[in-house]
């Protein structure tokens, strides 16, 4: 069954700008990711009406001085729990099953250094730590800052 209160979004690429945007329009969303994707459509200034949002990047691409120049003015504007997270030798696919798939099949991504294996445990445990935490109200502690099993992982407060 789905519970309507506890209704979250994440998306990849594209997709992780459409869950910001879903979320403007639909209150019912409760909580969403943006996974290495840009800001083409800006969170409204007004913010997500205090809803926490994840972003999930990679490193070169998405930190606050990288290539990418969305996620700073999109940050300032969320204005509920937020988290920015980047991963360190992360590609634009890290954040998809497409690293897991191919180091399955023997075809690493020559743009990714991080092993798809690593790729998808670091997606699934802070996508998952995060959708606990706001939905269903799980404290997750690798939420609130650098851990020692996730040293890939950069936590980022401009």
């Amino acid at each position: 069954m789905i519970d309507p209160k506890r209704t979250g979004v994440a998306g990849h690429s594209i997709g992780g700008n459409s869950a910001a945007t879903a979320m403007a329009a639909d209150r019912r969303i409760r909580a969403g990711i943006n996974m290495d994707g840009g800001f083409s459509a800006p969170v409204p200034p007004s913010g997500l009406n205090g809803r926490p949002f994840l972003m999930l990047g990679n490193l070169s691409g998405h930190a606050p001085d990288g290539q990418e120049g969305s996620w700073l003015p999109n940050w300032r504007r969320l204005d509920g729990w937020k988290r920015w997270l980047t991963v360190r030798d992360a590609g634009h696919f890290t954040f998809i099953d497409l690293p897991v798939l191919g180091a399955q099949l023997g075809i690493p991504d020559p743009t990714a250094p991080i092993p798809g294996k690593r790729a998808g445990e670091i997606t699934r445990t802070y996508a998952g730590a995060f959708f606990d935490q706001q939905l269903r109200g799980i404290p997750q502690p690798v939420l609130d800052g650098p851990s020692a099993a996730n040293p890939e992982v950069v936590f980022h407060t401009p």
